[in-house]
């Protein structure tokens, strides 16, 4: 039999991402529409720790669909990756009468998730993170924005490094994954794209087609570079100094995690966060609500853990024949 759920929590966890606060918006206005009451968590799971918990109306989440960021704030807590973090957590849910959780993040989040469910916390989670990097999804909050940031900035860069005559490597965000990275390099017409998935490390072979380039009359080179390889600055000195060629290395950063989310991200976020509320008001838990193959599902949270992600392969080689 399902849980009877009376009052769900929210909280986003991890880096934040643009269009966390049109999921937080859909979580809080679909609960009330369903006749739960909603709680907000503020700074993910040390907020709760700290019983940062504050009520929250339809008016709470009012003109805040186009802000980027996340109005409840973010933070990482060592304390609830302990046994003692994770029990306290659960009895500070029930000592708040929160009967169940909406946490938006990534994986990280979903296992701390896992065990407050384990601890008798209905809980379901919404795909929150510009990295892409979460298996059982095709899409994440915040991807489509970081890597539109992302394209803007590098076409801007192309524009000195063509007035100049020189290489640039810009260094994209993505943790240990390349998604924004390969989106980057297909749509900026890079002539690298560097994945962690598939780079081999060959340093020379970039040097020679660099070479190559310039004698065809190239007069820039841009190479993507994604966060996980990083060391851009030391890159670009030793391209510089084995092609004679200016090398220029930018680092993109936080600025991918910024700005307003676009309309993909307002609409999926929006989407997303409204079927979690209606998991939780039927009782569900330890589900991750998901976007695979056009339709939004919810898949068991065990088995999204256990899934595996790799870089797509049409993509890949796509991005390998345009690269000239």
């Amino acid at each position: 039999m399902a849980k009877e759920v009376k009052t769900i929590g929210v909280l986003t966890s991890g880096g934040d991402a643009p269009g966390m606060n049109a999921a937080i918006r859909a979580v809080v206005r679909t609960a009330i529409s369903d006749g739960l009451k909603v709680k907000g968590i503020m700074r993910g799971y040390a907020g709760l720790l700290a019983e940062e918990i504050i009520d929250m109306d339809s008016s709470s989440v009012a003109d805040t669909i186009n802000r980027g960021g996340t109005i409840l704030y973010t933070a990482r807590c060592m304390e609830f990756m302990t046994a003692d973090g994770q029990k306290r957590g659960a009895e500070i849910c029930k000592k708040h009468g929160i009967d169940g959780v909406v946490v938006i993040g990534g994986d990280g989040s979903y296992r701390g998730m896992g065990k407050l469910s384990a601890l008798g916390i209905n809980c379901v989670g919404v795909p929150g993170t510009i990295d892409l990097d979460i298996a059982c999804t095709e899409y994440t909050i915040g991807f489509d924005t970081a890597v539109n940031t992302a394209m803007e900035a590098i076409d801007k860069i192309r524009d000195t490094s063509t007035s100049h005559e020189r290489c640039s490597i810009i260094e994209v965000m993505g943790r240990h994954a390349g998604y924004i990275a390969l989106w980057c390099g297909i749509g900026n017409g890079a002539e690298e794209i560097l994945l962690p998935e598939r780079y081999d490390g060959d340093e020379q072979a970039i040097i020679n087609r660099i070479i190559d380039a310039r004698k065809r009359g190239k007069k820039h080179y841009i190479i993507i570079n994604a966060e996980g390889i990083g060391h851009s600055t030391s890159m670009a000195r030793r391209i510089e100094a084995a092609t004679g060629i200016e090398t220029r290395a930018t680092i993109l950063g936080h600025m991918q995690r910024g700005g307003s989310p676009t309309c993909k991200d307002r609409v999926y976020a929006s989407i997303m966060g409204s079927m979690a509320a209606d998991l939780l008001a039927e009782g569900k838990t330890n589900r991750i609500v998901a976007y695979r193959h056009g339709d939004y599902v919810d898949i068991d949270l065990v088995e999204a853990l256990a899934m595996q992600k790799d870089i797509p392969d049409v993509y890949y080689s796509v991005s390998k024949k345009l690269m000239r």
